[in-house]
């Protein structure tokens, strides 16, 4: 049996550095974070730019996914059958919640958002499809965490970073605050992400009762919270509802 392609294992390398940054990359950089050739870096990525996988900014000359590669993400996300059964349900949360709604997995070590209904607002909102958040920093991750549908210790391996002060960067009181999820059936995060910003989710089951997403609210502290920083009991009980009702159309028990 013929063994890896070589090549597109660097290219498919390439792509992944690209996705997990939050800005574009240089081709210095793409190279140094490879351990590649500068001409060897540049060849792929000229390849995956003829094949619109990738683009380059005019200006600075610097690399980020491309619309091609951007559509064949979107492509599998509408076949996902998580997605597509929640879509209904998370649009009539955000209505229902005046709040953004945001549907994860876990991905490599992380969160990915699958799928997002922006609050029906009018103000500057940036769609989230395809992003990939922490697991510890976020109430989606956490609550994947608490349920095992994401794996604790390899997270506690690669290091918890801590985005602002109020980030669980410490294992003990990660372990302490996903017992508390367990018991109470949803997790939240204040803060810990990104200053100003707060988030509720809540477990998406499956067959056999086993989670295997989850659905959150997001939006400023002041909207989320109350004045004790806890979630508003109006926003968990439409959340957990969506979570129930999305649950039961997965094949899960009622519960």
């Amino acid at each position: 049996m013929a063994g890896p392609v070589q090549s597109i294992e660097r290219a498919a390398a390439i792509l992944r550095l690209l996705a997990a940054g939050p800005q574009r990359l240089g081709l210095g950089e793409v190279a140094a974070s490879l351990g590649l050739a500068k001409g060897t870096a540049h060849g792929i990525l000229r390849t995956l730019q003829l094949v619109d996988f990738v683009e380059q900014d005019a200006a600075t000359g610097k690399y980020q996914l491309g619309a091609a590669l951007l559509h064949l993400g979107t492509s599998y996300l509408d076949v996902n059958e998580l997605r597509s059964r929640s879509i209904n349900w998370a649009d009539a949360l955000a209505a229902r919640s005046g709040e953004a709604v945001r549907l994860g997995t876990p991905l490599e070590g992380r969160v990915l958002v699958i799928h997002h209904v922006f609050r029906p607002d009018d103000t500057l909102q940036t769609l989230d499809v395809g992003a990939l958040l922490p697991l510890h920093a976020s109430s989606l991750g956490k609550v994947l965490l608490a349920f095992g549908t994401a794996n604790l210790d390899a997270a506690v391996d690669t290091g918890l970073e801590a985005y602002t002060r109020h980030t669980l960067a410490h294992a003990d009181e990660l372990t302490h605050v996903l017992a508390e999820i367990r018991e109470n059936g949803w997790g939240s995060e204040v803060q810990e992400m990104s200053m100003g910003e707060a988030g509720v989710a809540a477990p998406i089951r499956g067959h056999g009762g086993l989670v295997v997403g989850a659905i959150g609210l997001s939006g400023p502290v002041e909207r989320i919270c109350d004045g004790r920083g806890r979630p508003e009991l109006k926003l968990l009980t439409v959340l957990r509802e969506a979570a129930r009702a999305i649950s039961r159309n997965l094949g899960a028990a009622r519960w």
